[in-house]
């Protein structure tokens, strides 16, 4: 069986990455890659296991292959997803502030009402790219208002952001515009944390400079500007990208599945299902990365103190061991197993906020439109290691 049956890299892969992983799961649950020197779990078993083994599975390297981001640095671009307990428990818990359910709840209203008149912009169209003049915004909007930044800079940081997570295909390392790109959020954000420390306000930018957490030796100090910049950094990918896909891929499968897709049309309730099932049978974030602190053995495979190891997300949600005909797409099922917002001390911040968006912004849908078409031949995907989804879905409406 070739080495290359997992390539991270190749755009055929990320047009389908399915096939492989089922291959994987099969024949190889802990696979090598030598000439990309990195480890891949597969089943659903080994990488629930592997969230949960902090220990042992650091993520202080942080969580994606590429060279130039694999570095003891990499919490300056992914703050505390790339840091180790017990530090990185002390500054979630200052984070997770901002993102406790009666917080999320709150938002509500705003959210509705962002929603609405982004979707009315799209219904007077009719025919329109339902990421780039939808589900693209609202998730930078809610971010951007929980920091305070201007509404006249949005647009050029989902810009940013896009680029940021956009890999050539050939490249096997971080390109040359995504490496701007960061630089160029990083200087935004230094700018704004300093504007913010002058004149402070009620946003949540202001909230982590007046916060303090524990130090190693249980001393209170404040965040630097830079584990600041890093926290805002990250919500730019993790808060806005990965929600934009998730809005994006219920549209295409439901699009592609239409016997599924016309549930929740059929049945509003059905929302959150359409939701919850298009994270499991296709979730936006596919992989995420581990560094081997000791030797560490899976399926009766040693995987050796420093190795990188891929935790496939998309593939352990795809497992026949825990959902039933997992291949299928299918709205209603028990999707409680599904790993797509991680598992453990690492599961995902913004999980609350993330459905939240995603039921308001799909039951805005449902309420709207009769239902809808997708012209294929014209949709583009994204190209990343870690990050699934479209960048452009063109969509014909049928209003009610």
């Amino acid at each position: 069986m070739s080495s290359q049956i997992l390539d991270p890299y190749s755009y055929a892969f990320h047009d389908d990455p399915y096939p492989a992983f089922e291959r994987l799961r099969a024949d190889q649950p802990v696979y090598y890659n030598p000439e990309r020197d990195f480890w891949a779990l597969s089943r659903y078993d080994d990488v629930r296991a592997a969230f949960r083994d902090t220990e042992r599975l650091s993520s202080a390297w942080g969580v994606t292959l590429e060279p130039a981001a694999y570095t003891p640095d990499a919490e300056y671009a992914m703050s505390f997803l790339a840091m180790d307990d017990p530090r990185h428990m002390r500054i979630r818990r200052l984070v997770a502030k901002a993102f406790t359910p009666k917080r999320v709840a709150a938002l509500r209203p705003w959210i509705e009402q962002r929603v609405r008149e982004h979707w009315a912009a799209c219904l007077d169209r009719t025919e329109f790219d339902f990421v780039a003049d939808f589900a693209a915004l609202v998730p930078m909007e809610v971010i951007s208002e929980m920091m305070g930044v201007p509404i006249a800079d949005r647009d050029e940081l989902r810009r940013l952001g896009d680029v940021l997570i956009h890999r050539e295909d050939g490249v096997f390392d971080v390109p040359q515009p995504a490496a701007e790109a960061f630089f160029g959020l990083y200087q935004y954000y230094v700018d704004l944390v300093a504007s913010r420390r002058a004149r402070p306000t009620d946003d949540l930018i202001s909230a982590l400079i007046a916060a303090q957490v524990e130090n190693e030796s249980g001393a209170r100090e404040s965040l630097t500007d830079a584990e600041i910049v890093g926290i805002l950094i990250l919500m730019i990918v993790a808060g806005n990208e990965t929600t934009t896909k998730l809005l994006g891929n219920a549209i295409y499968w439901g699009a592609r599945h239409p016997d599924e897709g016309a549930k929740p049309f059929g049945a509003p309730s059905a929302v959150p299902d359409w939701s919850a099932e298009t994270l499991r049978y296709d979730t936006s974030t596919q992989m995420l990365l581990r560094r081997a602190a000791v030797d560490v053995e899976f399926a009766g495979t040693v995987i050796p103190q420093g190795d990188r190891v891929l935790l496939l997300v998309a593939s352990a949600n795809r497992d026949e061991g825990v959902f039933d005909d997992a291949a299928a797409y299918r709205i209603g099922r028990d999707t409680s197993a599904s790993l797509s917002f991680g598992f453990g001390s690492h599961f995902c911040l913004g999980s609350h906020l993330a459905k939240l968006e995603a039921d308001i912004a799909l039951g805005e849908v449902v309420s709207t439109v009769r239902g809808y078409d997708v012209d294929f031949e014209n949709v583009e995907r994204v190209h990343s290691l870690n990050v699934r989804g479209l960048s452009s879905l063109p969509i014909r409406v049928a209003r009610r």
